[in-house]
């Protein structure tokens, strides 16, 4: 596998952001500066209403800072004019909208448009990396399938084909997870991540799914209300807690030891003994069924899997459950 040697495909120094309402200057975000490496997966989080949009049309020409700068390639944004931008920056947005009788193949083939002009007509070396990008999405077997006919994860590997096949070096997807189920949301960051570290492109996901995120990404920006964005590796940022600043109030927290977001463990007063993972499991199950407290000790088994109260046994947590409801 090719090693890319990592730089600063965009950096963004001392930025102020935002927008005019009415005449009025409306600033959303301020002394922003941040890094995007070429070779990494990073994933920008924050809640909705901070900015994240903003930024993105930032980075993507839209809005002009007010205070700061942008640069893409060590140059400033506004130097480049659209067809420029449009061959560095690929996009993919939330709920793209193509005619449903368009094949894959023709989609992806849009990605060239950019190098080709609106003409579209495809050279010999076009049609190479167009065919390179269904290859490297593995949706090669779907060149010929119309959009209409396929999954909601399908359709967005071939979106993501079609930014592969504009060749940018910088591509940015806004929440390419979103809708989907469990496996293809694992899938589509396992595709970006191998984008991103075997083509040496610098790949910027807006996401709300912090779990996947952990398992996958490089790099986080984390980015909050009133705070400076905070950039780092997610281990390092669950580690130090400041993973946390993602999180309203008190009431959730990220378990380091667990790498997931759960309401925040306090000390039960259960009185449970067992291996620890399955002493989680059975306190998570009470506290979801509002069994705070109960008399005597119970004690987990784990091959097989039982649990005993007193001279009680039970072998699922579900009847333990109905026992102590019983009992009260």
């Amino acid at each position: 596998m090719t090693k890319f040697l990592k730089h600063i495909a965009l950096e963004g120094k001392g930025l102020s952001l935002g927008y005019f309402h009415q005449k009025a200057k409306k600033e959303i975000l301020q002394d922003l500066s941040f890094q995007l490496f070429s070779g990494e997966l990073t994933c920008l989080l924050g809640p909705n209403g901070v900015g994240k949009s903003t930024l993105i049309k930032a980075i993507l020409g839209q809005i002009k800072p007010w205070q700061g700068e942008i640069l893409l390639e060590n140059q400033v944004l506004q130097k480049f004019g659209t067809e420029e931008l449009a061959k560095r920056i690929s996009v993919v947005l939330t709920d793209p909208v193509f005619p449903g009788n368009m094949t894959v193949g023709q989609l992806v083939a849009l990605g060239r448009t950019p190098h080709t002009g609106w003409s579209g007509k495809l050279s010999e070396q076009d049609r190479g990396i167009v065919e390179k990008a269904l290859s490297d999405t593995k949706i090669g077997y779907l060149r010929d399938e119309r959009l209409s006919e396929i999954s909601d994860g399908q359709r967005q590997k071939a979106m993501i084909a079609r930014a592969l096949a504009q060749n940018g070096q910088l591509m940015i997807l806004d929440e390419p997870t979103a809708h989907l189920d469990l496996v293809n949301r694992f899938e589509i960051m396992q595709v970006l991540r191998e984008i991103a570290s075997q083509k040496g492109k610098a790949v910027l996901v807006v996401t709300h799914d912090l779990d996947i995120a952990v398992e996958t990404a490089d790099r986080f920006w984390l980015l909050n209300c009133g705070t400076p964005l905070i950039s780092g590796k997610p281990e390092d940022l669950i580690i130090s807690g400041e993973i946390n600043q993602l999180l309203p109030g008190e009431k959730f927290k990220f378990s380091v030891e667990r790498g997931k977001l759960e309401f925040e463990i306090r000390d039960s007063g259960f009185e449970i003994t067992g291996p620890t993972e399955l002493v989680f499991w059975v306190e998570k199950a009470l506290r979801k069924a509002g069994l705070n407290t109960f008399k005597g000790t119970l004690t987990i088994q784990r091959s097989p899997f039982s649990i005993r109260l007193g001279e009680a046994q039970f072998d699922t947590i579900e009847a333990l459950i109905h026992f102590l409801e019983k009992s009260e």
